[in-house]
């Protein structure tokens, strides 16, 4: 048993936002079925799927990491029929997702108005790049789109150069999150009221909400923080340096790890008395930041790890992916597992961060094969006999 066991996801998610959402839920023990078009099954699975130094056994790296512990159910939506056979689902169903564009929803019957007069406790989600109102709701987004729009690319990158997007996806990522937490959320507040709710997610509003104090700061002052690099618009130093090998982070929050890094590299010019509080660090960032450099370049970046922990000064290594994914701390909280195809090959992909006192296990099932869980989802949830399964299929219906 996992804490959402008792939880059904009907998913009709596709590329990265919803399907990270419903991941998140599947992880935790949600019964989460990808509901797809017969013949072709959704976008996700095309992707990176021809790719030989990035899929296997027809799946891309996408999908084998997106639709890890889920089902698959493949049934018409176009068809009258097939609809019939969805609502069927939603009798006994919890939750249903989608990150279509606004309209398609209502357009192909899966919408909170139509789904709850079947049933009124279900909880719908849609994940979209501006939500469900406002002027600008029909604009099609992806996740360089929501960062651009969101502030946060005028924040990142070198102070005289160009705006970047985050390494990572966080405008399609930050989108799933919020839809996991909104679902979430509705699901507590249907076991007080008994009734469902539509829980709408914009990539917009949760970038805005990411920028959180940056925000408050602008809006404070008028004045925007601007970009700074691997620097902080507060502390100093708080910044990446190089070494003799790989590039170090000392992050300097209080006075306390200003005057533990004074003492370790014994430098008078930094240890003058207007350096011992932020406000003088932070006029002269310049200086300190370069004479810094000056001594972290004599030695490699372990030998600097091992004497700022044992000052218990934050710092950290600038990590490639190789050395991210087998540090120990890494390892230690299963966040790289090993999932089993039916081939018998196995991939190894990021874990589950959700750690639970109560719920120690974590086994991750393979990405289903396209419609693999059509039969046992539509007798065991949707009460279908055999006889009706295969005239649905012989039909088209379903596959």
């Amino acid at each position: 048993m996992k804490p959402l066991s008792d939880l059904v996801v009907l998913d009709f998610t596709h590329m990265l936002s919803g399907p990270y959402g419903t991941m998140l839920l599947a992880d935790l023990g949600a019964q989460t079925i990808k509901i797809e078009p017969p013949g072709t099954g959704e976008g996700t699975r095309k992707l990176l799927a021809t790719d030989p130094e990035h899929s296997r056994d027809g799946m891309g790296a996408y999908f084998l990491t997106l639709a890890r512990n889920k089902r698959s159910v493949c049934i018409d939506m176009k068809s009258e029929e097939g609809r019939a056979v969805f609502y069927r689902l939603v009798e006994r169903a919890d939750v249903i997702v989608e990150n279509f564009s606004p309209g398609v929803a209502r357009r192909i019957g899966i919408d909170y108005k139509t789904v709850s007069a079947i049933n009124p406790r279900i909880i719908t989600c849609s994940i979209s790049g501006f939500g469900n109102d406002g002027p600008g709701m029909n604009r099609p987004a992806f996740d360089m789109v929501a960062q651009g729009m969101g502030g946060g690319m005028s924040l990142t990158g070198e102070a005289d150069g160009r705006p970047l997007r985050a390494g990572i996806p966080i405008g399609d990522l930050g989108g799933g999150l919020m839809g996991a937490i909104g679902i979430l959320s509705a699901v507590h507040a249907r076991s007080v009221t008994g009734k469902g709710q539509h829980v709408d997610i914009s990539m917009l509003d949760a970038q805005i909400s990411m920028l959180n104090y940056m925000a408050t700061m602008y809006l404070l002052s008028g004045r925007s923080p601007g970009r700074a690099g691997n620097g902080h618009f507060v502390h100093v130093p708080y910044d990446t340096f190089r070494t003799a090998s790989r590039d170090l982070i000392i992050a300097v929050i209080t006075d306390n790890f200003w005057a533990s890094l004074v003492e370790l590299l014994g430098d008078p010019d930094l240890a003058q008395e207007k350096y011992a509080g932020q406000p003088g660090r932070l006029a002269d960032r310049a200086f300190i930041d370069e004479r810094l450099q000056q001594h972290f370049l004599t030695k490699p970046c372990e030998y600097w790890l091992e004497k700022l922990e044992a000052r218990r000064i934050p710092c950290a290594p600038v990590n490639e992916l190789s050395h991210a994914l087998s540090d120990e701390q890494v390892r230690a909280r299963n966040m790289v597992v090993s999932v089993g195809l039916p081939s018998g090959t196995v991939v190894d992909m990021p874990g589950n961060p959700v750690k639970m006192s109560d719920y120690a296990s974590e086994e991750f099932t393979p990405p289903p094969r396209l419609g693999a869980d059509t039969d046992d989802v539509l007798a065991r949830l949707g009460g279908f006999s055999e006889a009706d399964i295969a005239r649905l299929r012989q039909q088209g219906i379903v596959a």
